[in-house]
Order: structure tokens, then C-alpha cells, then sequence
């Protein structure tokens, strides 16, 4: 081990925080790709000649950051990146938000078919119940790996020709506005926090139980009639939501509450 590898006692840095810079760099130095297994808690115990608290300190720090992966019962290893989506603050799709960081997304549609709706969908369309909506479920892939679980309910009369569509590799969004001339202007959107049931674990490529990240949405269109309905599950260990926040002037406006607490 060479002298730049050791912790520095002597260092006014406490040692969890260079042993997490000792880690990134044997990360960088030995090229580790996502999913590479790490040194456990006593190889990093005996490597550098410290507590285990130092390296529990370090790993929860790193796992914090999004740098590795924890898995009880196989060990540490370098985390898979995260992609970072700005769905809840802004009204783009997934097609959209992926496409401009650089990645790919493929939609697999499971089902798509004209039904009746039931109570929930009516409310949130504001149509009466039983009136006919479009129901379509999608699997999506970002880069070829299964990311997320879409739901979407849309209004029949909006797009009749819906069900006939190509949405592999298109935006929802886009073919509404192009074909059909249904522009989405506004609309709500809430994220918390699940856990995966057995068949959506099968589709996402986790285990039953794991964390997922439910996005709901209403949109609005242009007439001010909502046009869509959406409950998408998100992997938990491959998403994130960024928002970008602004705080009013002194005798501003407040802004709308983000945070929901339920009953």
C-alpha cells in the first residue's frame, strides 16, 4: 500500500472522511463499474487500520451520496448512477425528461383498450362513471433496463385513434399533440413512497418488498378538462426527483404546500 493509501492520523480530517476519499479512489483507479463488488466491513477494517465505526460512518455516508450499494447478506458494491428526473416540477413526460439527459427509453405496452370507468378514474377526469377511457399500461426501459410502471387513463372521445398507435419508442405526449391536437397545459403531480407487490417486483427486475417511488398525475389541458390520469411506479434504487425550489420576497405570495401528510 503506498503512503497516499494510508489514513493520515496526523490529519486534522477525521479518518471516516478519508477513508470515504480512499474508497472513491481505489473506486476510479481499479476502473469498478456499477454492480463490482467493494472491500466488506472487516477487509476495510484490517486494509486500513481502523474501527468499525469509521466504516460504518464512511459506507453510510457513500451509500447517502449514491456511490455504492449496500445489499444485507451479499455485501458492498458500486452503485448503479440514478437518473435524475424533474417530473414533479414541471409537466414533461418520461420520454422527455429522459431523452434530454442523454438517455434512451423504450415503452413495451402490455395493454391498451377502451373501458369503462370506474369511480376513480371518473373523478380524477371529472367524466361520469362508466363513460369510456382509454386504459393503457406500459413497462418502460431507460437504456434497456426496466425502470418503471405506468398506468395511464385517458378520456376516449380525446384521442378515438389512441389504441391503435405506436408508443414504443414515442412520447405520449407528442402523438397526443400531433395527432390528435390535445396540447397539456398544467396539472398536479405527487410522489411517496411504496413498496413493490409481487407482480410489479416480476416486471421492474426487483424483489417483492423493495422500495418504489409512486408518481401520481392529473393534466390538464388547454379547455381546462383534465386528459389524463397516471400512476407510475418508479424503481426506488434507479430514481431520484429533483426539484428546483425559490423562496418569495419578503411579503410575497407563499407558495403551495409540497408536503402532504395523511391521515
Amino acid at each position: 500500500m503506498q503512503a497516499g493509501d494510508r489514513i493520515d492520523r496526523g490529519s486534522p480530517l477525521p479518518m471516516y472522511y478519508q477513508l470515504k476519499q480512499l474508497i472513491v479512489r481505489d473506486i476510479e483507479r481499479r476502473r469498478l463499474q456499477p454492480g463490482d463488488r467493494l472491500l466488506g466491513d472487516h477487509e476495510l477494517c484490517a486494509r486500513y487500520d481502523v474501527s468499525r465505526t469509521v466504516v460504518r460512518q464512511a459506507l453510510t455516508d457513500l451509500e447517502n451520496e449514491g456511490v455504492i450499494e449496500r445489499v444485507k447478506g451479499r455485501g458492498t458494491f458500486v452503485a448503479h448512477p440514478k437518473t435524475a428526473e424533474g417530473l414533479v416540477q414541471s409537466l414533461t413526460g418520461l420520454f422527455e425528461d429522459v431523452a434530454a439527459r442523454g438517455g434512451h427509453l423504450r415503452s413495451e405496452v402490455r395493454r391498451v383498450e377502451v373501458l369503462p370507468a370506474d369511480a376513480a378514474v371518473a373523478a380524477d377526469l371529472e367524466i361520469d362513471p362508466g363513460e369510456s377511457v382509454i386504459h393503457l399500461e406500459r413497462l418502460r426501459f431507460v437504456d434497456d433496463e426496466p425502470w418503471v410502471w405506468t398506468v395511464t387513463h385517458l378520456p376516449a372521445d380525446l384521442a378515438p385513434g389512441l389504441v391503435d398507435e405506436d408508443l414504443t419508442d414515442r412520447s405520449l405526449y407528442q402523438v397526443l399533440e400531433s395527432s390528435y391536437g390535445v396540447r397539456l397545459v398544467r396539472g398536479v403531480r405527487s410522489v411517496e413512497a411504496a413498496v413493490a407487490s409481487a407482480a410489479q417486483a416480476r416486471l421492474l427486475g426487483i424483489r417483492r418488498g423493495d422500495p418504489v417511488l409512486a408518481l401520481r398525475s392529473i393534466s390538464i389541458g388547454e379547455s381546462g378538462r383534465p386528459v389524463e390520469s397516471f400512476l407510475a411506479l418508479h424503481r426506488g434504487d434507479r430514481s431520484r426527483f429533483q426539484v428546483e425550489l425559490t423562496r418569495s420576497t419578503a411579503g410575497g405570495r407563499p407558495g403551495t404546500p409540497l408536503l402532504l401528510v395523511k391521515a
